[in-house]
């Protein structure tokens, strides 16, 4: 199978988030301080490793269908949906919201191209099903970090 055109652009644009979120989870992972530092420089390994794992996979994929993926810094920078990751040491809790909002915006491209990848290559559509599900989870791990307790515990459970 040879990729048409459409798909070709598709996979592209999610290629360049997934880059782009390699690269601005390094840039996180450098400068993050405050509280809970530690946990969010390791989570954030975790999530750069997958991202250059997602990405790797798909421009393989891109490959095996005849389709030449560019993962040059001028492609990504042009192509991305990610917003830039600001200079300079970024609190925890910053932290953590700007990456939210990085894994959220890979995902949507995904979902955005999504049904027209599975309608030419149901097969690149099942790889994202697998990048989507592993990135939404780590969105509601990250994201766990500066959420607020609902549960109203005034006692000691009894044993």
């Amino acid at each position: 199978m040879k990729a048409s055109p459409t798909l070709t652009n598709n996979m592209q644009a999610v290629l360049v988030d997934l880059i782009e979120l390699h690269l601005q989870g390094k840039q996180a992972h450098w400068n993050v301080v405050g509280k809970n530092f530690r946990d969010m420089h390791l989570q954030l390994d975790e999530i750069i490793d997958d991202a250059r794992l997602f990405a790797d996979q798909l421009a393989e994929r891109m490959r095996a269908l005849h389709a030449v993926p560019d993962g040059r810094s001028t492609a990504v920078a042009k192509g991305t949906s990610l917003n830039e990751f600001p200079a300079g040491l970024v609190s925890t809790q910053d932290t953590v919201t700007l990456v939210v909002r990085m894994l959220n915006a890979a995902v949507k491209t995904m979902r955005d191209v999504h049904d027209q990848i599975d309608e030419e290559d149901p097969t690149t559509a099942d790889i994202l099903h697998g990048f989507i599900e592993k990135l939404e989870q780590y969105a509601w791990m990250v994201d766990a970090e500066n959420m607020t307790p609902t549960a109203n515990v005034t006692e000691p459970a009894a044993v």
